[in-house]
């Protein structure tokens, strides 16, 4: 199974900003009282450039001992550059790459774990990937904290007559199959805290939405471009509606006036206490 390899560097980078201010931040309250002791160990499955441990190491407590998994080992190479010195109370944060098929992880390998964390991942997975997942870490009994994954729904201001269709074949793309993987897409959350429920963990899910207006104007242009380009890939004969709507959208964008909210959601899984 490939993570993160569809997504260059520079995209993850450019999106970072817009993934901190969405992270449903009340969760990490939720998640610090369910923690351990420390020393905390986590483990940020398709971890990319290192955006969820740059965020999120400085809202636990440490000392914390960092490993983060990926397929690519120059995204891996750019998170562990990347990496924070302190924790919330500004004990030490220690660092290392794993590179491998997270897919393949289990409870064994989750053992001494205190938290698993992943960011735009669980909608590239499939439903027997995501049951994996979710019974790796409450066979383990570590909690997870699994953020920003596409809930199916976008708005664009002002409105335009072909957003509907798009996002309709945007939404088909995503459930896409890939070598024989059905992808998850919109369902992920749900399927992942179903799969949590029935190995006994709690789960609690926040909507955890990108807000980008005039200021985030770069990242909302570069959306659009693989927003539009999925669905045509999807519906190819929207393609010449397509190329009006996308300059359109790209004008308005370049001039200020547009704004999109692209709407995820945030879970975390506490697993059953004794």
């Amino acid at each position: 199974m490939t993570t993160n390899t569809a997504y260059p560097a520079a995209w993850l980078e450019l999106r970072a900003d817009a993934d901190a201010a969405a992270r449903a931040s009340g969760l990490v309250a939720a998640l610090r009282a369910h923690l351990p002791g420390p020393p905390l160990l986590v483990r940020d499955l398709g971890c990319g450039t290192g955006s969820m441990l740059r965020w999120l190491a400085g809202r636990l407590p440490g000392p914390q001992r960092w490993i983060l998994h990926d397929r690519d080992p120059a995204l891996l190479a750019v998170a562990a550059a990347a990496q924070p010195e302190h924790a919330a109370d500004g004990a030490p944060v220690a660092v290392r790459t794993e590179r491998g098929d997270i897919t393949e992880l289990r409870a064994d390998d989750l053992a001494g774990t205190s938290l698993v964390t992943a960011s735009a991942l669980l909608d590239l997975l499939t439903a027997e990937e995501v049951a994996g997942l979710a019974g790796a870490c409450t066979g383990a009994g570590c909690a997870a904290l699994l953020t920003l994954s596409v809930a199916g729904r976008v708005e664009l201001t002002p409105a335009d007559p072909l957003d509907a269709e798009l996002a309709a074949a945007f939404d088909d793309h995503q459930r896409r199959t890939v070598h024989g993987r059905e992808l998850l897409a919109l369902d992920a959350v749900e399927a992942t805290a179903a799969a949590s429920q029935r190995g006994g963990a709690a789960v609690r899910r926040h909507p955890s939405p990108w807000r980008l207006g005039e200021s985030e104007a770069v990242l909302a242009a570069e959306w659009l471009r693989g927003w539009v380009a999925a669905a045509v890939e999807h519906r190819p004969d929207l393609e010449p509606a397509a190329e009006g709507y996308l300059r359109r959208r790209l004008s308005s964008c370049a001039e200020g006036a547009l704004r999109v909210v692209v709407w995820h959601e945030d879970l975390l899984v506490l697993p059953a206490e004794g």
